[in-house]
């Protein structure tokens, strides 16, 4: 009988955004007959606790947060070593920047340690350091120096879309090490489409609900959102509303944004709903103005639904949404291209049921769990 092959995952939050989702369904998804799953992560306890209640077994690293501290990646490297060293994995699957880093050292210093031990070392980028514009050359500098250094320690890497491969595989010797695997979902339960809309619109049942998925960060582009919401017309405010469901550090600066350009009646904020997903039934539009993004699982989530979107042209976006044939792409960081597409979908209804049936024959066709997990697996059985 064939041994599995151990798989560590490692990655570098244990909350639930994107990246920790793509480890929670590998984990979870791929055959148990010829793979082992083992998870470890850093701070937050959303993802050991999902992965808890399906037997897989998760480790705490200490230490290990989002920001760099110099002197503490030195006993997070130290930790990793030897956790490698007492798992002994077939392959090490590294997920974030930051672990990717880190991971791909302590990897090497590990089957250097160890006699006649050899993992495979494999890295999924959902995202570069240098896309977050607001750092200084420096930094961003830095960061395409130690993503090259990781691509060149690890034995492969995984890119989410074709732009994430793009915009690194111009540097020296590492184009051929980078393969391209689309993020992909499964189908999902979603509520009865009354109940979810009772849910999300309460007193405002009679209007178009408009909805975004996201965590309040400066990179998901919600104040670009409320600033084109605020263009509309006041006839037209009256006839929508917007909920945003999530939560995140930009929350209090967002409301008051909604606050001074006078549209708290109009924007709603849910905050953090567990498996909100399930309440893209009880909306009409969905709203995706990210400033940075990779291949976002929320637009897939939204194409499952059969919802038309508007979402900016950013990351791998574009190789999801094709413009005006599945949904509206619109440019980052314009709120005036945000009002005129809300617009265009209240004013063309026979379109917003076209762009949904099409983004989920997209997402059906293109962007499965399945086709991820194949695709995958391919890479953890090359020799």
């Amino acid at each position: 009988m064939q041994n599995k092959k151990k798989i560590l995952f490692i990655i570098t939050k244990g909350n639930f955004g994107g990246a920790q989702r793509y480890v929670y369904d590998l984990a979870t998804s791929l055959p148990k007959s010829e793979f082992e799953a083992v998870v470890a992560c850093g701070e937050g306890d959303l993802l050991p606790n999902k992965l808890g209640e399906v037997g897989i077994k998760t480790i705490k690293i200490n230490n290990l947060v989002r920001e760099i501290k110099t002197f503490n990646e030195f006993s997070v490297c130290k930790e990793l070593v030897a956790l490698i060293r007492t798992e002994r994995p077939d392959i090490i699957h590294l997920n974030s920047s930051k672990m990717g880093g880190i991971g791909s050292v302590a990897g090497r210093i590990a089957s250097i340690l160890e006699k006649n031990y050899k993992p495979k070392i494999i890295f999924t980028s959902h995202g570069w350091g240098f896309y977050e514009k607001h750092r200084p050359l420096l930094f961003r500098l830095f960061f395409y120096l130690s993503h090259w250094l990781t691509i060149l320690l690890c034995h492969q890497t995984i890119a989410v879309s074709e732009k994430t491969k793009k915009d690194i595989a111009w540097l020296p010797f590492i184009k051929n090490k980078i393969k391209v695997i689309h993020n992909g979902i499964e189908d999902f339960k979603l509520l009865p489409k009354k109940e979810a809309a009772l849910i999300l619109a309460k007193t405002d049942k009679e209007k178009t609900i408009i909805f975004s998925l996201s965590e309040l960060h400066p990179n998901k582009g919600l104040d670009v959102a409320i600033r084109g919401i605020a263009l509309l017309p006041e006839n037209i405010r009256d006839k929508i509303a917007y909920y945003i469901a999530g939560d995140g550090e930009e929350k209090e600066s967002l409301q008051k944004l909604a606050r001074d350009f006078g549209v708290l009646t109009t924007v709603h904020f849910l905050g953090f709903v567990e498996d909100a997903k399930k309440l893209l039934s009880g909306s009409n539009i969905f709203l995706f103005p990210s400033r940075t993004e990779n291949l976002p699982y929320a637009i897939l989530e939204a194409g499952t639904a059969e919802l038309p979107i508007i979402a900016t042209s950013v990351g791998g976006i574009p190789e999801i949404i094709r413009d005006m044939q599945n949904g509206i792409l619109v440019h980052p960081r314009n709120p005036k291209e945000i009002a005129e597409a809300i617009l265009y979908l209240l004013d063309h209804p026979e379109n917003r049921k076209e762009f949904g049936e099409e983004i989920k024959k997209t997402v059906i066709n293109f962007f499965s769990l399945e086709k991820m997990l194949e695709e995958t697996e391919k890479i953890y059985k090359l020799p």
